[in-house]
């Protein structure tokens, strides 16, 4: 029997952070469960922290903690709420997590006779991660049709750029027709005039182009 395939949406960012990621990915869940379809969430965080749990209060906001115990980002709980769905520590990859994955599987052997890399050793490692996680059921028993992704930070950010390299790759490992980029942006005011300014979304998708993804949707 063919396995199922599963739909990716990445929600990336760009200009400045806090632009509203979270809520878009949140939403957009909420439309696709609304049609019927089995939705699952995953965010990533780019920093090197395993977790949130020892994050401080003030720049990260709460810490929520899941059904298994993991300290997760805040924006897992609304997935959870708005999604009405479990998720586990899984849902939340880091470059922390995926490091220690990669360098432990170093240290077994895995990797004998290889120079271990970003490319592609940590890009494989996202992307496998993603693949694994998307396909765990959150509500009931069956497999999500779904998987919308959130992509912490904005295009740019070095920390971010192993992530942005895997999914460049992941667009094609999965086929373009299960892929979807929607692209978060700032359209500032200018309190002179009132006038909304274009500009820095078309520098901010510019640069995510450049590094191979190209936004099926832009979302001021």
């Amino acid at each position: 029997m063919e396995e199922k395939s599963v739909k990716y949406i990445l929600i990336s960012g760009g200009v400045i952070s806090g632009v509203g990621k979270g809520v878009i990915t949140s939403s957009i869940g909420t439309l696709l469960k609304s049609i019927g379809l089995n939705v699952t969430a995953i965010k990533v965080d780019p920093y090197l922290n395993i977790d949130a749990g020892t994050f401080s209060p003030y720049e990260h906001g709460e810490v929520f903690v899941l059904d298994d115990g993991g300290e997760v980002d805040l924006d897992l709980g609304n997935y959870e709420r708005f999604l009405d769905v479990t998720l586990t520590r899984d849902n939340n990859i880091t470059t922390g997590k995926i490091y220690k994955d990669v360098i432990e599987k170093e240290r077994k052997g895995s990797y004998l006779g290889k120079t271990v890399q970003v490319i592609p050793h940590i890009t494989d490692a996202i992307q496998e991660w993603v693949e694994r996680v998307a396909r765990v059921p959150v509500s009931g028993d069956k497999v999500p049709d779904v998987c919308v992704i959130e992509l912490g930070g904005t295009v740019g950010d070095i920390e971010g750029m192993p992530f942005i390299e895997a999914f460049r790759q992941f667009q094609f490992k999965v086929d373009s027709k299960n892929f979807c980029n929607v692209h978060v942006s700032l359209v500032p005011e200018t309190s002179g005039t009132g006038e909304q300014k274009t500009k820095p979304t078309q520098n901010s998708v510019r640069e995510l182009r450049g590094c191979g993804l190209s936004p099926d949707l832009v979302s001021p």
